[in-house]
Formats: structure tokens, sequence, C-alpha cells
């Protein structure tokens, strides 16, 4: 009986065989933080630490940190009064905090600091009258956190489809900002719908797409010309790992498939294939990227070179409320 793995295959059938590594890839700084966050929270408050939402868009960093004692919930009012509650990285509203402070809870706030800036903004151009067009996709945490800075003001614009239906008060006063995790020619063909109907439209005072989106998004768009197949791995209620597949179809790979892990992958996707790409979504830790480097190695894909785009040194502080209470050796 032969003991080889079933996709295994001879030296003569793997030679040219080969995965292409984008980097960079995978945890971003706001992710990092928001997770970290949620451990030192049950460090220093003790189990259970409840969540809102998920922590960050990744099954398996939401299953991890639940067997931690984390308990994630969908609405603050699901929280205990008096208890712990994370709020997520994709930020809340106004009446979020609002709500957790009449319910007297201790609060950590790990929405990214990209996406307070963001909200920043909204707070600022409301206040100065605004129409604001904000670029993103409906249900999302974070749009739904930007928009409740300023509701009366803010416009959600799903996609250049949803442009003709835009209306605003005065056409000299309009601004468009975006959801941080969006593909960002996605967001140009917005932009440029929405000048065409508005054209005195002016851009947020800085790019609201997060830096990592992009350097993921330009990684992909060079390997992927190479590539039969690229493989994302990321959840699937992931947008910039939703993302991450649309941009490597668009910049001329073969095939691409979003995977959680790497029993998602389908053998069949493998056939007439020669060269892999392999990236991650910003909330996908490093040993689910492994996991999948393991499989193709076990069938043949085992040369594996990264292609460097960019090299990430960006590191966000954990939320203060946090470094207060916890242990001076603890804090980071």
């Amino acid at each position: 009986m032969s003991t080889e793995h079933p996709g295994e295959q001879t030296a003569a059938q793997t030679d040219g065989l080969r995965v292409l590594l984008a980097k960079p890839r995978g945890y971003c700084a706001g992710v990092d933080r928001a997770v970290v966050a949620v451990e030192k929270a049950l460090e220093t408050y003790g189990a259970p630490v409840y969540v809102r939402k998920e922590i960050v868009h990744n099954r398996h960093v939401v299953n991890t940190l639940a067997e931690r004692g984390a308990v994630f919930v969908e609405e603050t009012d699901q929280v205990p009064e008096g208890a712990t509650v994370v709020f997520s990285a994709h930020g809340v509203s106004p009446a979020v905090h609002a709500e957790a402070a009449s319910r007297e809870l201790r609060t950590v706030d790990a929405t990214c600091p990209l996406v307070t800036k963001v909200h920043q903004e909204a707070k600022r151009f409301a206040r100065d009258d605004f129409d604001i067009l904000l670029i993103g996709h409906e249900g999302h945490e974070e749009v739904e956190g930007t928009a409740g800075e300023a509701p009366d003001h803010v416009q959600l614009v799903d996609g250049p489809s949803a442009v003709p239906n835009v209306t605003v008060r005065d056409p000299e006063k309009v601004i468009w900002l975006s959801q941080t995790t969006l593909s960002v020619d996605e967001t140009l063909e917005t932009v440029r719908a929405l000048r065409e109907r508005f054209p005195s439209l002016a851009d947020p005072p800085s790019d609201d797409i997060c830096y990592a989106t992009q350097n993921r998004q330009v990684a992909v768009k060079q390997m992927a010309p190479e590539c039969d197949l690229v493989l994302v791995v990321g959840s699937r209620n992931s947008s910039n790992s939703v993302r991450l597949v649309e941009v490597a179809l668009q910049a001329g790979a073969k095939d691409s498939h979003l995977v959680d892990h790497a029993g998602e992958i389908d053998e069949a996707w493998l056939e007439g294939v020669r060269t892999v790409g392999v990236t991650s979504g910003a909330s996908v830790p490093e040993i689910l990227v492994g996991d999948v480097l393991h499989w193709l190695a076990e069938r043949g894909w085992g040369d594996v070179e990264e292609i460097t785009t960019a090299n990430e040194k960006l590191t966000f502080s954990l939320p203060r409320e946090l470094k207060r209470d916890m242990k001076p050796q603890a804090v980071r």
C-alpha cells in the first residue's frame, strides 16, 4: 500500500511548480493592537471580558479569544451591567458609547486609530455643515460607526452604481470620506463618478484607505500577472480580504479564491496550475498562512518566493484606559 499523500507528485512533476508569497500580508498595526487589547483585558480584569461584535473579522482569532474567556455579543445591551466590554477595531458610534456609560460598563476602546481619524473628519465637516458622502459597504460595522458621528450629514455611497441616487443640499459644500478597507481602484472609480455630478466635491484632508489595505493590494497586483491561482487567506466577512480576491483577478491572475484556512482549499483548483500566489487579509494571523504553505508543499508546491513591495514598521500603543489599569511590566 502506498504511503504517499494522494496529492503528492514526483520530482519531475513538481519541477517548475512554485509559490509567490506576498509581503506585506496578514496582521496590520490596528488589528494587532485590537487583539492584544482583548488579551490584556482578560489578564487585567479577568474573564469574562465582553467584546461588542467580532474584535476583528477573522473566525480563527475570534474562536481563540473565546477559548480564553472573551464573550462576543452583537449589542451593548447584551453585556451585564458593570462588566467590561471591548469595542472592536472597526469603531462604534457615539450612541454606543452613551449606552455603555448608561449601563456603567468598563469600556476598552480598541478602535483602530486610522478609523478614529475618519470619525474625527466626519465630526469636523459636519460642524462646518458639509454634506459628507461616505464611500463604503452598507451594514459594515466601520461604516455604521462613522455615520453615527454625524447622522444628519452623512450619506452612504455603496459603489459607483449608487452615485445616481445621491442628493445634496449644496453642491458647493460636499466632501467624500471612505471606509478604510476598500479597494483603492473601486473607491477612486466611485469618486470619479461623484465628481462628474458634483464638480466641487472636496477630497478628505488625508487618505482614508488604510496603509495596510493599500500595501496588501499593491503586493497582490505585482504578483498576480504571474499567477495561475491566487489564494487569499481571510474570512468572508473581512472586507479587505474579499477585496484582495477582486484585485488579484483584475490584475491578471487566472483564478483566485478566499479561504478561511487550508482545509477549505479545493484540490481541483490546482489542475493545470504552475504558479500559486498566496496572501492574507489584514486580520489574519500568520499561522493560517503557514498552514496553507504546508498544504501546498505536500502537493508539490514547495518552492516559495517572497514578493516584497513594502516593509511595514507602524505600531499603535494600547488603549489608554487599558494601559492605565495594567500592571507596569505588562504595558507595551
